[in-house]
Formats: C-alpha cells, structure tokens, sequence
C-alpha cells in the first residue's frame, strides 16, 4: 500500500509540473505588451524622440504610458483604446445625431448655457427634424444647460437624447418658444462637401462658394468618394466661369493630407506637378530610415501638386478664405501651401496655429492589441520653407464670427460670406441687421471640440500606409 500511495504521489508531482510547464506564468506587468509596442513605435515615428524619457514606467496604464512620453512641446498627440473607431472618426465616422454646436453664456439667465445650432448635416438623424443653423438650445435630456453640467450633458449626445430649443425667425428677428425634440443617433459617415453654390448676381463677378467642413477622402479605407465629389463640384465652379473663389473652412479642424492636396491643386495658380505643395520634415532617425528605403526614397519629404483638369486658379486673382478658431491644421496646411503661387485672403478669426501633422498606429492583426494612437511625426512647411503659423493665422479681416443672429449658410446676408463678397465685389451689399450684429458673445466651447478629427492633419493613405509600414523593414 506504502508503494501504491508513493507510486500514485509521483505521479501527480509530475503531472503538475508538466501542467505549470505548458501554462505561461502570470506576467507582473499586464500592460508590457502594448506599452512597449507604444515606446517602440514612439522612439521611431515620433516628431520629438529626443524628448522621450529614457527609463518611463511601463507599469502605467497604455493611455498615461503614452502621455508620459509626450513631450512639452506636444498639443496634439492623443490614443485610444479602439483603432477601429480611431479611424473611423478620422473619416468623419461617428455615433450621432448629425448637428454641431457653440455654446455661449446666456445673457439672460446667469450661470445658464445656450447651445446655437452651426449647422445640420443632410441625411442625418437631425435632417429629418426641424432643427436648423441658428436654433437656440436651452435643455439636454431635461436638464437645463448650466457652466457645471454642460460637459455632462454634452457626453450624453452620442445616445439617443432629447432637446428643448428655442427657433430663430430670420425675418421677425427673433426666437420663438421653447420646442421639444427627441433626437435618435447612429453611425453616421459626415459628407465634408457641405455647400457649394455659384453667385451670378454682381456686376463683373462670378462667385464660387463652398463649405467644406474637414478634409476626408471617403467613409471607409481606399475610398476616394469624397474627393471625386470635390472634383465635380470644381468642375461646375470651372464651367461656370467662375471669377472669384470663398472657401468656408471655419467649421473645418484638419484631417487628410490626400484630401488636403486634392484641393489645394484644384484652386493652385499657376503651379505644375513639379511644384512643391508641403515639404515633409520628420526626426533625424527617421529621415534617415526614409531617405534609405526603397520603397520611398527622399522624393518622399516632397508633395507636389497634381495635375486636374477642374483647376480654377487661372481664372482667379486671389482666394477667400473663411476661418474660425477651430480652423486647423490640415486647414492651415493648404493656406500655407497655396500662398507662394497666388494671394490667400482670410476673413474670419484667428486659426488654431497646427504646422504639425501625425500618423495612425495601430496592429491590425494582434487581438491583444486593440490600441490605435495618433503621435504627431511631422512638421509641415511650404515651397519658401515657410512653417511660421504655430500660432495660427490672423486673418486680413477680423471677424470672431459670435453674434447670436446667424443666418443660414450661402446666404449673402450671413457675416462672413457678406464681408467676402463686399470685399470682392467693393459693394456693401445689404442684408446684416448693424442692430442684431453688436450682441456679440465669448464662445465656451464648440460640439467640434469634441470630435477625435479635431485639429488634424494625417499623412494617410499609400503614402500613410508606406511610413506606418517602414519599422518593420528596419534590420
């Protein structure tokens, strides 16, 4: 029996042993995985490299990891847990109703906040209501909109939610009682091809204006739908005859460099393909590892113009150019990148200031790593090697663009499109109120504050591909 008992206890001590072999031990660190994919990637791509502490905590979290390597110098860089919904948002992908917003302080009721409708998107849950650019809201879900809660109710919005708003009348002047509105969201793909119209009305001038609301190339990966639809609109600006070209970028934050270049050769004057559009300066390690690479080569620091048949600027003089302070980046990009060939006129407020661009980073193919971060790797410059807009760019006529009487879009009597075209035409062409314009208000904060394509530029798509692809061909 003493034999069989031994017999039977060996048996088990092995049988565990192999058991705890073949089982990998717990790690003490459950985030080193992904945070040393982040410090890797990071070390290579990222703008400031010298600046990455040299021993950082690899025990935090992936979201304090990656901000500990940030440097001081860094507004921009951000990460997230999902990549998919990363790059979702970056093409304009989002779960929402399908209207944006500023908030304001209302004047008539201290430590109360208004929400002022921007603009409606078509095909949106919020098209299909009476909710329009200028409505005033005053309730989320019931609550009333205060300084302490509004950051509460706005994260609420991306769920089906209700409204209490109050309608502008434009011709009265006025708003009228308080609306009710139950508002659905869903996974809504934002066309940024907002508006686009063509005014015939003055004497020696043919206007083409456009809204477009941030820089996309389509809804989902290699889509090129936007950017056709951008074409067309230029095709019907060019055989129109247009004279003078508004660009409404005050609602546009940033977003693709394809996009970016797509328009700009579309207004360019006077430029070939062997014009310089952005000059591409990364860190020294980087640079290197480009120049070196077959696959990009140091033809790759350069973008040029493309050449399309849609192009305008020989029938310009200049471009008008609406801004707001949420104008960024990919926004700034082409200010900058058109102003060496013609005169760039900016109405509106100053711009955000972003010369910086970034890069996607995510691993596709590792389940266990569902991160995506977005780090800042380049800095931008134009063919004069001009790069000077960190602050942003004060426009050459100023307009905070904050009155509370706002008019629809493409209408010649909404504030900026009317100093652009008395600007154009020498006219003052009638319509603003002088009344209803002195109530002016300082904006807290603006639903595109919100929006993860916020103050973006993207080196995206072969070119984004190529780069996100070259660690993995370092020896």
């Amino acid at each position: 029996m003493r034999v069989l008992r031994w017999f039977v206890l060996v048996l088990a001590t092995v049988f565990v042993s192999i058991s705890c072999k073949d089982e990998a031990p717990a790690p003490n660190n459950p985030n080193d995985s992904v945070n040393s994919w982040i410090l890797e990637n990071m070390r290579f791509y990222y703008y400031w490299t010298n600046d990455i502490p040299a021993a950082p905590t690899k025990t935090l979290t992936p979201d304090l990891f990656f901000e500990s390597l940030l440097s001081n110098e860094d507004r921009f860089s951000w990460i997230q847990e999902n990549f998919q919904e990363l790059l979702n948002s970056l093409r304009g992908v989002n779960k929402e109703a399908g209207y944006e917003f500023v908030l304001y302080l209302d004047g008539n009721a201290p430590g109360n906040v208004i929400a002022q409708v921007l603009y409606v998107k078509p095909n949106s849950p919020a098209s299909g209501t009476a909710l329009k650019r200028g409505d005033v809201i005053t309730k989320i879900n019931g609550q009333t909109i205060t300084e302490q809660n509004y950051r509460t109710l706005l994260s609420q919005i991306g769920e089906p939610h209700t409204l209490e708003y109050r309608p502008i009348n434009i011709e009265s002047g006025t708003f009228g009682a308080a609306t009710p509105l139950q508002l659905n969201t869903v996974e809504f793909a934002e066309n940024p091809n907002f508006y686009h119209t063509v005014f015939t009305q003055f004497p020696d001038h043919k206007i083409g204006y456009y809204v477009y609301n941030f820089f996309g190339t389509g809804p989902t990966e290699g889509s090129t739908v936007y950017n056709t639809e951008m074409d067309q609109i230029f095709t019907n600006f060019k055989s129109a005859g247009i004279t003078d070209l508004i660009v409404d970028l005050r609602f546009n934050s940033g977003g693709s460099e394809t996009a970016t270049r797509n328009l700009a050769s579309l207004i360019v004057k006077n430029a070939t393909t062997s014009d310089i559009f952005v000059k591409r300066q990364y860190n020294e390690g980087l640079t290197q590892a480009i120049i070196n690479d077959p696959a990009l080569g140091p033809g790759f620091l350069e973008v040029k113009f493309t050449n399309k048949a849609q192009n305008v600027g020989s029938q310009l003089q200049r471009v008008f150019i609406l801004t707001g302070s949420r104008t960024a980046s990919a926004s700034e990009l082409l200010i900058n990148g058109l102003r060496p060939f013609m005169e760039v006129f900016l109405i509106g407020n100053q711009t955000v200031g972003k010369n910086v661009g970034s890069i996607s980073l995510y691993e596709e193919n590792e389940p266990r790593n569902t991160w995506g971060m977005q780090p800042i790797v380049v800095k931008s410059f134009n063919k004069l090697n001009q790069s000077d807009y960190g602050n942003g760019f004060v426009p050459n006529r100023f307009d905070e663009d904050n009155r509370l009487w706002i008019f629809p879009l493409g209408d010649t009597r909404e504030r900026l499109l009317n100093l652009a075209l008395n600007e154009i035409t020498g006219l003052q062409i009638a319509g603003r109120s002088a009344e209803r314009d002195l109530t002016t208000r300082a904006a807290i904060a603006t639903s595109l504050d919100h929006k993860p394509i916020r103050n973006q530029l993207t080196v995206d798509g072969e070119a984004g591909e190529a780069l996100r692809q070259l660690l993995m061909r370092q020896p």
